[in-house]
């Protein structure tokens, strides 16, 4: 009869780990006697980031005696203590391979099923003071597993562990972590995993996604239930196209159309990409990196990349003055996520300045397939001398069978017409679309400056729109995301040590270039060093959180990921460089 050796608890604290504070609940320390459980947690226990842990899906982590065996074994290590491993059950029994996805059990007054496999995360990493921990679980498929109160009650130590059902498809604990974190599934597994209620919406997300994911001409495709996937690149590295025409879209914008030199269309980009230029503007210098958004209709047998004219801006005044009719670019093929969903809910592209270009190439799609969904196109613009694809815009919305247009301008120029040139003066804001009939359960798609993406972000999920229908794209450098620390905000700038001897590594989105430097275990830290904003969890090649467009160059694995990126990306948590690379970071 499976035992509950060890009731476990903790609460949050502060702890110094490379330079920064973290702040974890991960140390568990055993307790006397009997303890109530609750909905989401057990008394006198608690969570570091609730993000990551915790809820009601989360709301108990167990782990058992055979695998603190296992690891003092692999690990050479002895003197465990029980929640060594972050858990809040120590058991004896209850095998991650035989222990079921919605499995349910008594223990003492309280009853309990299983939901999901512990999620991977850096902190037991910093417990175990072994760095590929979170991985290693996975590899060794001995993840432990997370329990949901379903009746609360008191429970302690020697209480037996009583099955009182089996989860339906019988999808053991260690099949579904493998499932999601690991290759070699198979549909019908999926489509298993899909049909037990016990599974978070979190995980049955994943696991639709990698249902529906699209092999890419037998080349890795990447994990589309970690993270989101497009298809390889084009080309990696960077490839000489020709300008054959140059656009004035607007007092301040203007378009460069590229083209290839030997004629032949280039391959097709995703509506809403981009591609990053290489500029040599300086003699010695290192190249400027510059990502623009593609603004013309996808399939078109030429890139036309918008650019505005930044008063102090390198690159802008490069392009403006340096480039003419028949200059040759660097240029990467396309690149990002920000892509057009398919589907048939309401379409809404939302934009200001020069933030038009990728919604642009959204409507040239939906205008170029006649779509009958319903789309809005809302714009913000200064005045009209500032108001780029005005006609472009226009004649594409009447080609569509239910397109709607809303455009306001913030400082109306004196021989701007409302009701002609635009719809309303001011900036534009979430206030005026039920006056103006936008439907919530649309797709919303946003780009533009920062105030106007935070503002709107905010204003549309106050409003009622969800977050898996909005979706952004950041000029500039992203927002990092760093679990269990306080965000703080620092402009990208080189480090202070001296520089390595390795090769070049370079940040396209934050503008800096250095040489490699040895002492830093992985891209990630090097990124880190120079406040870079960069995105990660696990730091073991296990999430793919930090899975990033490697633009040019190649990367060394070390460890390897237990499931490769996608073609064209790179897991910058673990891998160095081999030679020069360019990251779109």
């Amino acid at each position: 009869m499976p035992r509950l050796l060890s009731v476990n608890v903790g609460l949050p604290r502060e702890i110094e780990w490379k330079g920064k504070t973290v702040r974890t609940a991960v140390w568990k320390q055993a307790v006397v006697g009997r303890r109530r459980v609750g909905r989401l947690n057990i008394e006198g226990d608690g969570q570091g980031d609730p993000q990551g842990h915790g809820g009601e899906h989360r709301a108990v982590l167990v782990y058992q005696i055979d695998s603190y065996r296992y690891w003092q074994r692999q690990l050479a290590r002895k003197g465990f203590a029980c929640g060594q491993f972050g858990e809040n059950f120590t058991v004896d029994g209850l095998p991650d391979d035989e222990v079921c996805i919605g499995d349910r059990y008594r223990i003492g007054d309280a009853l309990f099923e299983v939901t999901q496999p512990r999620v991977t995360c850096y902190r037991v990493g910093i417990r175990m003071d072994e760095p590929r921990m979170p991985a290693l679980l996975v590899e060794h498929h001995r993840p432990g597993f997370y329990l949901r109160v379903l009746e609360p009650g008191e429970i302690g130590a020697g209480d037996e562990i009583v099955k009182i059902s089996d989860g339906p498809e019988r999808i053991s604990v260690a099949e579904a972590d493998a499932l999601l974190y690991l290759g070699g599934h198979s549909r019908a597994q999926i489509e298993r995993a899909l049909r037990i209620p016990a599974l978070p919406h979190g995980w049955r997300s994943s696991f639709q996604a990698l249902l529906q994911q699209q092999p890419y001409e037998g080349r890795s495709s990447g994990n589309p239930g970690l993270t989101v996937v497009s298809p390889p690149p084009a080309w990696m590295g960077f490839r000489p196209l020709r300008v054959s025409r140059i656009d004035q879209e607007s007092s301040s914008i203007f378009s460069l159309v590229l083209v290839s030199d030997d004629g032949e269309s280039l391959p097709a980009a995703l509506p809403g990409q981009f591609v990053v230029l290489r500029l040599d503007v300086r003699s010695g210098a290192p190249p400027l990196l510059r990502s623009y958004s593609l603004s013309n209709a996808p399939g078109a047998a030429y890139y036309r990349v918008t650019v505005k004219q930044e008063q102090h801006g390198l690159a802008s005044t490069y392009l403006r003055t340096q480039i003419k009719r028949g200059s040759n670019l660097a240029v990467s093929a396309p690149r990002g996520n920000f892509t057009l969903r398919s589907g048939s809910e309401p379409v809404v592209l939302l934009s200001a300045g020069v933030g038009v270009t990728p919604v642009l190439a959204m409507l040239h799609a939906l205008a170029a397939a006649k779509s009958n969904q319903p789309v809005w196109w809302l714009y913000g613009a200064r005045n009209r001398e500032e108001h780029p694809f005005r006609d472009e815009s226009r004649l594409l919305l009447q080609g569509l069978k239910d397109g709607h247009s809303y455009i306001r301008y913030s400082k109306p120029g004196p021989a701007d017409q409302r009701g002609a040139d635009f719809d309303a003066a001011g900036h534009l804001t979430v206030s005026a679309f039920d006056k103006i009939g936008i439907p919530r359960e649309a797709q919303f798609y946003l780009c533009g400056p920062a105030p106007f993406l935070r503002d709107l972000t905010t204003g549309l999920a106050a409003w009622g729109a969800t977050a898996d229908r909005i979706h952004t794209e950041i000029f500039g450098t992203l927002d990092a995301t760093l679990p269990g620390m306080k965000a703080v905000t620092h402009s990208p700038r080189l480090p202070a040590e001296p520089p390595g001897s390795g090769p070049q590594v370079s940040f396209a989105r934050s503008g800096l270039t250095l040489p490699w430097n040895a002492k830093y275990r992985s891209l990630l830290e090097l990124a880190e060093a120079c406040d870079v904003g960069v995105r990660w969890s696990c730091r073991s090649g296990v999430c793919h959180t930090c899975e990033t467009a490697l633009i040019s160059g190649d990367v060394t694995y070390d460890p390897e990921p237990l499931d490769p990126p996608s073609m064209g990306d790179a897991l910058i948590c673990c891998c160095r460089p081999c030679r020069e690379v360019v990251l779109d970071l």
